[in-house]
């Protein structure tokens, strides 16, 4: 059995269906993408996966643990980038993510102090998440996603904002999250992101899977 199998996973809200039928299967260590036009359900699917939204039918397993069923449960260790993810404004990079990491209570200041230092960010800098640049706000929300070395990782459009050093930076920290063991799950506009990054990558038009290409 793969790491992650998706078993003819739908969503619908309300008469409209999102995702219909879906089936995929991901195995542990490798990096996936995903690639459609706005509204043909990536981030539903994404948001599915990660345990935030139930599906209307169909089955999800982790790891041969079954999610949402009987009741709603979340994936054991990931980690996400999925939208806007909810940094505080008034709080500086490191206030941000020792907030976070104190959920779990898993990591040092010095922890927090080099995921920072990681994604090119300052931990000194003491201004406000608020003030920060889009790019800079970017790449703090990508430290929060890897920054517990999950076991899986999702990132919806990690690129947007990052200038061209930031993309750089962004595929470097991709590879070696893989080499460290991690799936990952990456969505993105940029072809070259897909193209360059995953090992497959599957295009969804219309809440359907329309072409699945083996890299």
């Amino acid at each position: 059995m793969s790491y992650i199998e998706l078993e003819h996973i739908s969503k619908k809200i309300k008469s409209h269906s999102i995702l219909n039928n879906i089936t995929i299967s991901m195995d542990k260590g490798f990096i996936y993408g995903f690639s459609g036009p706005n509204g043909c359900g990536k981030s539903v699917l994404f948001r599915i996966i990660a345990g935030l939204v139930i599906p209307s039918s169909g089955n999800i397993q982790i790891s041969g643990k079954n999610l949402h069923r009987p009741k709603r449960t979340l994936p054991d260790s990931i980690g996400i980038m999925i939208d806007a993810v909810g940094l505080y404004p008034y709080f500086n990079a490191v206030e941000n993510l020792s907030y976070l990491s104190s959920i779990n209570n898993t990591m040092s200041k010095n922890d927090i102090i080099k995921v920072i230092q990681r994604v090119g960010l300052n931990p000194n800098n003491k201004e406000s998440y608020g003030k920060y640049s889009l790019g800079m706000k970017q790449r703090l929300i990508i430290a929060q996603a890897i920054m517990e070395k999950p076991d899986i990782i999702i990132f919806d459009e990690p690129t947007n904002s990052l200038d061209e050093s930031g993309v750089d930076l962004f595929r470097e920290i991709v590879n070696q999250e893989k080499q460290r063991g991690a799936t990952i799950l990456i969505s993105s506009h940029n072809s070259e992101d897909l193209e360059k990054l995953c090992d497959k990558i599957h295009y969804i038009k219309n809440g359907e899977i329309a072409k699945v290409v083996n890299k």
